[in-house]
């Protein structure tokens, strides 16, 4: 989640050992190893609010976002980014009265991050009856047809509150304290029951079925006040149990039991770590995916939260990432510290249209109009084009490095950052039974925007060998065909 406040190394406890990539200080030889895995890559994803609220009918958009096909865009053509993944949110807000009571609305809050809801008094439970309306939220709903309809072929349902009529405060924004749970103890089954009617019904009228139900967003966070800037909700870590019990049970109800759950979409590591070990191992049973934010940034022990996903038998993905670089190379350093560390199977980004260098393209979501593409928009392509869903995520041999494999067409990707001075790297695939001699096509994109994902076929693979000269600040990306393990 966007906030006012950005978390740091230093704010936020102590690194891993080794994370951070740093700038290299000599050219070196990195050998990717395909005996160490790291799962198979389900893909690349974003979350439709509020930018979906904002642009949602915008078919360019969705170009860009859910097809890798070359997109027109302010006079020129930028290659799309292809994700598959769409993350939609469950609103929590309306403005109709309830026998006298109404929203309480944040005054910090911009109407572009209010989300409608469609649940909007507690009446009755039937969504076909007058409590649910069904035609708010269009624009957003619009946006995942629109990614369905490219090819995105995951959806995951997520909250950042319950409808504001469950809050305490009747306030969607957040509590007085921001340390006390702001759902009420009589609606926490109710908050359960919205969720998995949402799913139901798009699974009956929608033509989507969510692939993950998420009843929380940052839950134990405690930034969720009633003066907040966007829709938030504090649960405890036993309110957590206790709602996602009620969820597994709302969906069996409804004939959805092939539906999974994931939680709890912390936004530090080390909280993510926490809130794991404080469930109640019946919670813990009905989860199948842990989703984790990546706000502790170059901070926290990702290592530890792959650890407790691994242990317990479940998926991983980082589900939200965000921040104001608009070069991109923050971005890189993200990723390529959870690839290293965290080693989620997915990984998505907050706001692709956004002021502020938030967003991979500048966009005012309040005011409804759209700007540059950043640079940052260039550096993720690096990335999602290449890794694609199928791939084997292996060892790319040092910190700086990200490898996949595809085992079915013998493809290799490689993706490589090099930071504040210019090297030459070397890339040893010796440990591949069958490396083609030839070119290996090479796409490059430096983050002070004076190349913007330009590709290159100047790169010779020979007797498993080949090397690049980087400048300062720069990420490649490199594709070989034909390899083997």
């Amino acid at each position: 989640m966007r906030r006012r406040t950005l978390f740091t190394a230093a704010g936020t406890g102590a690194l891993a050992a080794g994370a951070v990539p740093a700038a290299a200080r000599a050219d070196y030889t990195t050998a990717v190893n395909p005996a160490t895995t790291w799962g198979t890559w389900e893909g690349w994803g974003t979350s439709l609010c509020w930018w979906g609220r904002a642009f949602g009918n915008r078919n360019d958009i969705a170009d860009l976002m859910f097809t890798r096909n070359n997109v027109t865009y302010n006079g020129a053509s930028v290659p799309g980014l292809g994700m598959n993944i769409v993350r939609y949110n469950a609103g929590a807000c309306s403005w109709n009265s309830i026998n006298g009571e109404s929203m309480v609305v944040s005054p910090n809050m911009m109407r572009s991050r209010q989300m409608d809801g469609y649940w909007l008094d507690w009446n009755s439970s039937d969504p076909a009856s007058s409590s649910w309306n069904w035609f708010v939220d269009s624009a957003q709903r619009n946006m995942m047809w629109k990614a369905r309809d490219r090819g995105a072929n995951i959806f995951e349902l997520f909250s950042n509150s319950p409808m504001w009529w469950m809050c305490v405060n009747h306030n969607p924004s957040g509590g007085a304290d921001g340390n006390a749970d702001n759902l009420q103890s009589w609606n926490r089954r109710q908050h359960a029951v919205y969720m998995a009617t949402i799913a139901k019904y798009a699974h009956d009228n929608w033509g989507v079925d969510f692939d993950y139900v998420d009843p929380f967003n940052e839950p134990i966070a405690n930034w969720w006040t009633a003066t907040g800037t966007q829709e938030g909700c504090h649960f405890t870590v036993p309110t957590q149990s206790i709602v996602i019990d009620h969820l597994r049970a709302e969906l069996d109800a409804r004939g959805l039991s092939w539906m999974p759950i994931t939680a709890s979409d912390e936004s530090l590591y080390d909280q993510a770590v926490s809130t794991w070990n404080g469930l109640t191992s019946s919670a813990r049973s009905k989860i199948a995916k842990v989703n984790v934010h990546g706000y502790q940034y170059e901070g926290g022990r990702r290592d530890s939260v792959y650890n407790a996903a691994r242990a317990a038998g479940k998926r991983l993905w980082n589900s939200e990432y965000g921040e104001s670089d608009a070069s991109g190379l923050r971005l890189a350093r993200n990723l390529n510290l959870d690839f290293r560390w965290l080693h989620p199977t997915g990984w998505c980004y907050w706001q692709v249209l956004d002021g502020g260098g938030w967003g991979l393209i500048q966009a005012d979501n309040e005011n409804g109009t759209l700007g540059a593409v950043n640079t940052k928009y260039f550096v993720y392509a690096q990335y999602a084009r290449h890794i694609r869903p199928g791939m084997t995520i292996i060892d790319g041999g040092e910190a700086n490095t990200v490898a996949a494999h595809d085992p079915a067409s013998g493809k290799l990707v490689i993706v490589t950052t090099n930071y504040g001075t210019a090297q030459t790297v070397t890339y040893d695939l010796s440990a591949f039974g069958t490396v083609p001699n030839g070119t290996a096509v090479r796409w490059s994109t430096q983050t002070n925007g004076s190349e913007r994902y330009a590709r290159h076929t100047d790169t010779t693979v020979s007797s498993k060998r080949f090397s690049r000269a980087f400048p300062a600040n720069t990420v490649m990306t490199f594709e070989i065909e034909g390899v083997r393990r």
